[in-house]
């Protein structure tokens, strides 16, 4: 979009928040880049030069806006829309697999050379994949600075810099203040708290910002607790997001408390809590880590998890022109997709929810949970494990499973292919490829590649046509209830068709669908 000048200067002018995030607009007399929401009065159109990412942004020698906190932007809803090896590079950027496995280790997992892979990067984004790796680190930074009392050496390699040298230069070159000078005018900010409260003087308006300019602090009087707000483009409909993982929640590893969805996370350096709760403008989110490094892919699943970088107003605008749908979306816009923390983990659970009720395939999942996963403290709830990953599960004996001897076949075959890894699933995947070994698999039919598609590996366009309350809710708007009928009409619902089915589910009655009371 970033091209598209005349579009790019309406958004700014307008100070349309629904195009934060899609690109970036740098200020050439400021040399300051900025969201197209941000509230200072717009520069004149000679002085703006737009950018596709915060990173092209910062290697071209321009500083975020203290005011509107570009850094802090929802990512771009492109990334999770796309399957090529850009968008998925992205999804795997911000999962922190270049700073763990550096740029070698992107090109692997993606199948090209690393000069392939920065050469895509650099045409399309400005930057290669280096320099959207420091732009993620230095949002890091910013947050564990503000809201933290880490020292700043320690703060520098939880942000996965390699030096300190490194990290302060690199922190005074994006927000033109040092480490210790962001700390300081953050302490002001909040009366002289470091951690409690703003990270920015400013309001930050509309659903693609922070809300009212507190984008993160530790929670009082709870120790190595991080609470921050986790930014969205409205709407969001919160009622299947939250109501499905309620609903479904595995016992042990997930729960419902308090109003705030909980749940354990397996971590590289450590595992983490989570509790995410649904406000009007923002996701409530309180993180306990065992090794702040993780703080940043914490926040990055979260994000993934709730769906949180979609685009809801396209999404409304092209499931708007079916006339069958389009009540539903006018009743209740804005509702998303809910996902997983762990492709791995959800895989699992597909499986074991194969032709039984919600709460049998919770049962069996606790099971698996309390035999394999690992133990963890939760002083402030009833979380006790994490999920076992699959090299933990291929430990276990099929035959002490409570299923039908199909289903544990099917089950072992899946654990032996991931644990494996003749089978990978995560940001990374390619959508045609992961579906394709999966339906190799004995016991994966059509629905099972499909679910997990939608919900492990984020593909907007996954369709459940067979699925029974899909064709329900289809029969009862006067759609096509057969599975063939009702593909050939979803076709005009493309590339959104995960969200069509989320639409048709929410017309049913089940818990997943509605808010724990």
């Amino acid at each position: 979009m970033h091209t598209d000048t005349e579009r790019c200067v309406r958004a700014v002018r307008s100070k349309d928040a629904r195009f934060d995030g899609w690109f970036f607009t740098a200020v050439l007399t400021t040399r300051i880049y900025c969201r197209p929401s941000c509230p200072v009065v717009p520069p004149k159109p000679e002085n703006m030069v737009f950018y596709p990412s915060a990173a092209a942004c910062q290697q071209a020698g321009f500083r975020a806006c203290k005011r509107c906190r570009p850094d802090t932007s929802p990512g771009s809803p492109e990334w999770n829309a796309r399957a090529d090896a850009v968008a998925r590079a992205m999804r795997l950027i911000r999962d922190g697999v270049v700073d763990r496995e550096g740029v070698p280790g992107l090109a692997a997992r993606l199948g090209y050379s690393t000069r392939q892979i920065e050469r895509q990067l650099l045409a399309e984004l400005g930057a290669g994949p280096l320099a959207l790796a420091r732009a993620q680190r230095a949002q890091t930074a910013r947050l564990l600075i503000e809201t933290t009392g880490l020292p700043l050496a320690d703060v520098a390699f939880a942000a996965g810099f390699a030096s300190v040298r490194t990290f302060n230069d690199t922190v005074r070159e994006v927000f033109a203040l040092s480490p210790s000078e962001l700390r300081a005018r953050a302490a002001r900010v909040t009366g002289g708290d470091t951690g409690a409260g703003a990270t920015g003087p400013g309001r930050t308006r509309g659903a693609g910002g922070t809300g009212d300019g507190r984008g993160a602090g530790r929670a009082p009087g709870t120790p190595g607790v991080i609470a921050l707000r986790l930014p969205y483009r409205s709407p969001l409909n919160p009622d299947n997001l939250f109501g499905h993982l309620a609903a479904t929640a595995v016992p042990g590893v997930e729960e419902w408390r308090d109003g705030a969805y909980r749940r354990t996370l397996a971590l590289p350096h450590g595992h983490g809590i989570v509790a995410l709760t649904p406000r009007p403008d923002h996701i409530a989110c309180r993180l306990s880590l065992t090794d702040p490094r993780d703080l940043t892919l914490a926040i990055s699943r979260c994000r993934w998890l709730l769906d949180l970088d979609a685009d809801p107003v396209a999404v409304d605008d092209q499931l708007r022109t079916d006339p069958l749908l389009a009540p539903l979306i006018d009743k209740a816009p804005g509702r998303r997709v809910p996902r997983t923390v762990d492709a791995a983990e959800f895989a699992v659970r597909a499986v074991l929810g194969q032709q039984v009720s919600t709460a049998a395939a919770r049962t069996h999942a606790a099971r698996l949970v309390t035999a394999h996963g690992t133990p963890v403290d939760d002083p402030e709830g009833g979380l006790t494990h994490l999920f076992p990953d699959p090299e933990a599960l291929a430990a276990l004996d099929s035959e002490a499973l409570a299923l039908p001897r199909s289903r544990r076949t099917t089950l072992t075959t899946l654990i032996g292919a991931l644990a494996g890894g003749s089978l990978r699933l995560g940001p990374g995947s390619d959508w045609d490829e992961a579906r394709a070994r999966l339906a190799a698999l004995p016991g994966f039919g059509p629905w099972t590649v499909e679910v997990i598609a939608m919900r492990a590996l984020g593909d907007p366009d996954a369709f459940l046509p067979t699925d029974l309350g899909v064709r329900r809710a289809a029969a009862g708007l006067g759609l096509p209830s057969t599975p063939a009928a009702l593909t050939a009409r979803a076709a005009a619902w493309r590339p959104w068709r995960a969200y069509a089915v989320q639409y048709l589910w929410a017309t049913d009655t089940h818990p997943v669908n509605h808010l724990p009371v």
